[in-house]
């Protein structure tokens, strides 16, 4: 067999294998999109659990008495800011710089373990206030939507640290690249979920 021949089948193969590995990464993104709708389903019936029990206080505080807006406004930019700087780490990946990747990621970590510290610190003042999830039916709705919001982050900030780990030993392979797009739409739902809950649970709670 000639050196062409060997050539144009080497080159064959390597393009196919590259084509296989794009349909595989289509197909981990898609169904990573069937699990952000299935988590949709989780986030409404928590938003719904909340609307039927926001007016069951039993004599006790009501969200304009406990939350305070300015607080909860920086943990809103905290979150919004983390948004875009992972879309700034998108762009550096899609110009293949790793460094520049890395980088925005831990801004986006930053952030986002900024936006958690702030909720479990939330959390603590109003147990210690004696307004606990078992204080009503109205603080359980809130804990359980808004806490189940901060584990989501918490398990986000996790996988940013081992993509940061994958990118840094491995580069920008394309089964890294396929995590971090993965990673990108998760990070964005949880920003549109806060920013639901934000809307729904703070504003119209202290009005």
């Amino acid at each position: 067999m000639s050196t062409n021949t060997l050539s144009k089948h080497d080159h064959h193969d390597t393009a196919h294998a590259e084509h296989g590995h794009h349909d595989t990464g289509a197909t981990k993104v898609f169904g990573f999109w069937i699990y952000l709708m299935s988590d949709c389903i989780l986030f409404a019936t928590l938003f719904a659990t909340y609307a039927v029990l926001v007016n069951g206080v039993a004599d006790g505080p009501t969200g304009k008495e406990i939350f305070e807006l300015p607080f909860v406004l920086v943990e809103t930019f905290f979150l919004l800011f983390s948004s875009i700087t992972y879309g700034m780490a998108m762009l550096a990946m899609n110009r293949g710089n790793k460094g520049q990747v890395n980088t925005w990621l831990g801004l986006t970590f930053l952030f986002g373990l900024g936006f958690i510290c702030m909720e479990i610190y939330e959390f603590h003042h109003l147990i210690v206030e004696g307004y606990g999830p078992d204080r009503s039916a109205f603080l359980s709705g809130f804990f359980a939507l808004v806490g189940t919001h901060g584990l989501h982050v918490t398990s986000g900030l996790v996988w940013i640290l081992v993509m940061m780990i994958q990118v840094s030993r491995r580069g920008l392979t394309p089964t890294n690249q396929t995590r971090l797009m993965c990673l990108s739409l998760f990070w964005h739902f949880l920003d549109v979920v806060w920013i639901c809950v934000f809307t729904v649970v703070y504003l119209l709670g202290a009005m």
